[in-house]
């Protein structure tokens, strides 16, 4: 089953968290959590709590 989430209103420009959401993307959740509680951008945080 696929689902979508969405976060408004993130003060993190877009290029930035692209570099981010790139590194997790094809992971399964649990796999994409553990990268992004150790990388050291900041719109990891906001992105980990999206995910």
């Amino acid at each position: 089953m696929e689902a979508r989430a969405q976060a408004r209103y993130v003060r993190v420009t877009p290029m930035k968290a692209r570099r981010v959401i790139n590194l997790i993307r094809g992971m399964n959740a649990a796999d994409a959590q553990a990268v992004l509680t150790f990388a050291p951008q900041a719109a990891s945080e906001p992105i980990g709590k999206v995910l």
